[in-house]
């Protein structure tokens, strides 16, 4: 990549600034200063200094970030009672905003091809390697436990025959370094850029089909590739894929089955999605329950079926399954040791902290009990932000877990006409109109075929 932009390195102070400004002169409503939208953006942008803070002041930096979460769930929590949703026009056209898109995702791909990929993403596709040979990659054999769940290394598993053709069809003329030429690299490299260009399709196509407006999808994602937290850790494919996996889950949403094997999916890269299931199945209840669990049992059996693939006996999958997990995250031991907020404070602190989140999960998984599509949103993303307020690795730092979903939520319409328990969905109501995507906050402007 240095022949084609030589000496390209862009810090992250520096892109902080650019994003900042960039961000503020599209989305900022400057004829609207107290706008929902503008307190939204505000908040986006505000956090990100916290991990800059990361790097020199940890202390400071882990304090910001816990905050700046624990605004985010309130907000998340609030948000059903904004009934007035004004649609917010961007300060750009739809062309614009593709052409920034475009032009940012480039110097993703030159950053991601620029600098060493993240240890965790190299170690799945390793083990993605191991799972088509079928070799032993049981927890006793790895020198740290693997960071993702089996759904990783699935899905990394075509990109590893692409990566070794291209290695071996690379002469030694044309490879420049030693890590050209090492397959597992390579592929860690594809994998990221695969997964933020699942997330950036998923956001437009849900702005396009389910909020009836292009426009918002592509303003969502233009926002997630400028808001820092992307650049800083655009290599981190474990992080992206479960995020990515649930905008489909969206995505897909009045199709039970896909939605079920999208969320199943989910919940075998990292344990967080797990916590939304009781969420969804409220969601479905009466109206397609027992296909969203039908496709994710499904997806669970293969799932465990790789695993078993790549066990030699019945100890080495225990191994994968069991031994894999750290359960010093459940019994509340060892948060000292890993960076973090709690790494200042005993481990105990954290207990009243995870009762309040689990108090929060049965609150919006029973209230409201006729729920739309605004509401799964936004009570989602509340789940996965309360989740990193007690993990203890570093949970505030992963924003990418919830950063799509944060941004559907915020430029979301008005969703009440997708309330699937009550049959819209897969048997639309007569009397309920499309919404059209022109709208303001003092009324829905409404459209029907003449």
């Amino acid at each position: 990549m240095n022949h084609i932009l030589p000496d390209y390195y862009v810090s992250e102070a520096t892109w902080f600034y650019l994003s900042l400004l960039l961000s503020l002169a599209v989305f900022f409503r400057f004829d609207r200063i107290l706008s929902l939208r503008n307190l939204d953006l505000v908040l986006l942008l505000s956090i990100s200094p916290g991990l800059l803070f990361l790097s020199d002041r940890p202390v400071l930096g882990n304090i910001w970030l816990f905050a700046g979460t624990g605004l985010f769930v309130i907000r998340m929590c609030v948000d059903c009672f904004f009934q007035r949703r004004p649609r917010g026009e961007q300060n750009l056209n739809s062309f614009g905003m593709a052409f920034l898109c475009i032009s940012i995702f480039a110097f993703f791909i030159v950053r991601v091809f620029t600098e060493i990929p993240a240890p965790e993403t190299i170690q799945t596709v390793q083990q993605a390697d191991r799972l088509l040979s079928m070799q032993d990659v049981s927890a006793a054999q790895q020198k740290t436990p693997p960071e993702a769940g089996p759904t990783a290394r699935l899905l990394a598993a075509p990109v590893v025959p692409l990566s070794n053709a291209v290695v071996q069809g690379s002469s030694p003329v044309t490879s420049t370094s030693p890590s050209s030429l090492d397959h597992s690299t390579l592929a860690a490299r594809i994998m990221s850029i695969l997964a933020h260009a699942f997330v950036i399709v998923g956001l437009i196509i849900m702005g396009k089909v389910h909020f009836a407006d292009t426009q918002v999808g592509l303003a969502m994602a233009l926002l997630y590739l400028l808001l820092p937290c992307t650049a800083y850790d655009v290599s981190k494919a474990n992080h992206v894929l479960p995020a990515a996996l649930l905008v489909w889950a969206f995505v897909t949403y009045k199709q039970p089955i896909l939605s079920g094997i999208f969320m199943g999916l989910a919940c075998g890269a990292m344990f967080f999605p797990v916590f939304l299931l009781p969420l969804w199945a409220s969601y479905y209840w009466k109206n397609g329950l027992k296909r969203f669990v039908l496709s994710g049992s499904v997806v669970g059996i293969v799932l465990v079926g790789s695993l078993i693939l790549t066990s030699v006996d019945r100890l080495s999958f225990t191994q994968q399954t069991i031994g894999s997990i750290d359960w010093s995250v459940i019994k509340f031991q060892g948060g000292q040791q890993i960076p973090g907020f709690w790494s200042a404070y005993d481990s105990a602190y954290r207990i009243p902290v995870f009762v309040v989140f689990l108090l929060l999960i049965i609150c919006l998984t029973i209230w409201p009990r006729r729920k739309n599509l605004g509401h799964l949103m936004s009570h989602t993303t509340a789940i996965i932000i309360a989740t990193l307020l007690w993990y203890p690795q570093q949970g505030s730092v992963y924003l990418l877990w919830y950063l799509p979903m944060l941004l559907m939520v915020v430029f979301r319409p008005r969703l009440l006409h997708t309330t699937q328990s009550t049959g819209v969905g897969r048997n639309q109501q007569v009397n309920e109109k499309p919404v059209s995507r022109f709208q303001d906050s003092g009324s829905i402007v409404r459209h029907t075929t003449q």
